[in-house]
């Protein structure tokens, strides 16, 4: 384990000279600006004064500092402001003029009553990336209704194909809130690389159901990719109820053979050189007409050894193979220890926090963690002292 440390890391990363005024919350919205943050952005969290709910949840350090919250909003800032009230509505749009990107995670109607939709502050900050992103299209007849990641994994065909015991089930996993977030943090930056070329901001959306359903079908619209319905949908390879960890004579382990040459070579592994020939299974095409046969004869055969036994014939005939990690597992798994990928801090107000590293690496802009998750309205002064020095200079 890495020796935790009290320090933080300085603001960098290729987003550094950014601000961010962020008005989401839950899941999507923050986990799209946190990455907006480990890039380097100045992302500035605007809360009401019962604040984001997501900081009651999971164990915490300290009242309002839940562990889902805390995974969330780090390298921000909280201010908090009443939007109910003319003056904090004031405050807010100070801040919009000194943004480069507006997110929020409202309905349109709401984001309009407000008076903070596209067209209101476009004309305040021509230069505004103005983001938000909610379960269906904005130019949609649902564009105001309600959605969250449940509704949309069974709106998107997710829960349907994920069946436990004859039923539809949600993936234990907020799927469809992670993965959105990452679209729109990938969108506002395309949206900057933009604002770049043109000089001009302009409004980002991502609609749930939408971006689910193309991340979903993509393998799994089969015969409707050229319009026959009639030859069915679903990649059957994905669907076989056999497409899971193998159990071995003392646990599991997981492996996956793609090509011609890897099968003859898990064949061999396998004591089954004679399959390679086996017309059933000559080549891609065939394996994935008879895709339950051939997974099946790889479970009978999986459960004659151990896992370390399976481990080193995999190894040696150089197929992907891998162990089956719980979360307790992963807490300590020494790959990612090697990497510092759960970085250890030690935190006068908090005790021992942990947080995890940034997505992506950079050779030369590297992301950082240079903010705690913050307290409800921690900087409220800090930002509001920002706006004045600024409407004084």
């Amino acid at each position: 384990m890495k020796k935790p440390t009290s320090e933080l890391d300085k603001a960098t990363g290729p987003l550094v000279g950014i601000r961010v005024v962020d008005l989401t919350i839950n899941v999507l919205g923050p986990v799209s600006t946190q990455i907006l943050g480990d890039m380097g952005a100045d992302v500035i969290k605007v809360e009401s004064p019962s604040g984001d709910d997501m900081r009651k949840v999971g164990p915490a350090p300290s009242e309002g500092m839940g562990a889902f919250f805390r995974n969330m909003n780090r390298n921000k800032r909280s201010v908090v402001l009443d939007l109910k009230k003319p003056a904090d509505r004031a405050t807010l749009m100070s801040l919009v003029q000194t943004a480069d990107v507006f997110v929020h995670s409202m309905r349109p109607s709401a984001a309009k009553r407000l008076g903070i939709s596209y067209r209101e502050l476009g004309k305040e900050n021509p230069r505004l990336v103005y983001a938000s992103a909610g379960g269906y299209r904005n130019d949609s007849s649902r564009r105001d209704w309600p959605a969250f990641d449940d509704v949309i994994q069974a709106a998107s065909g997710i829960a349907a194909m994920n069946v436990v015991d004859g039923a539809p089930r949600y993936f234990p996993t907020i799927i469809c809130d992670k993965l959105c977030g990452y679209i729109l943090a990938s969108s506002i930056g395309m949206a900057l690389f933009a604002r770049d070329r043109t000089g001009l901001g302009q409004e980002v959306h991502v609609a749930m159901m939408d971006a689910m359903v193309g991340f979903n079908m993509i393998e799994h619209l089969w015969g409707g990719v050229i319009d026959r319905p009639d030859l069915g949908f679903g990649y059957s390879r994905m669907l076989t109820p056999h497409r899971r960890p193998y159990k071995t004579s003392d646990g599991y382990i997981s492996l996956l053979a793609v090509t011609d040459d890897q099968w003859s070579r898990l064949f061999a592994a396998m004591e089954r050189p004679e399959l390679a020939k086996d017309p059933r299974f000559l080549h891609l095409e065939d394996r994935v007409r008879n895709i339950d046969e051939l997974y099946g004869i790889v479970v009978e055969t999986i459960k004659t050894r151990s896992t370390a036994e399976w481990q080193e014939r995999l190894n040696i005939a150089d197929i992907p193979n891998g162990p089956v990690h719980d979360f307790k597992a992963i807490f300590t798994n020494e790959y990612l220890e090697e990497g510092n990928f759960f970085r250890r801090l030690d935190d006068p107000a908090a005790g021992r926090t942990v947080s995890m590293a940034p997505l992506a690496s950079f050779s030369r802009t590297a992301a950082s963690l240079h903010r705690k998750p913050p307290r409800l309205g921690e900087h409220t002064e800090e930002i509001l002292k920002e706006l004045a020095t600024r409407a004084g200079g």
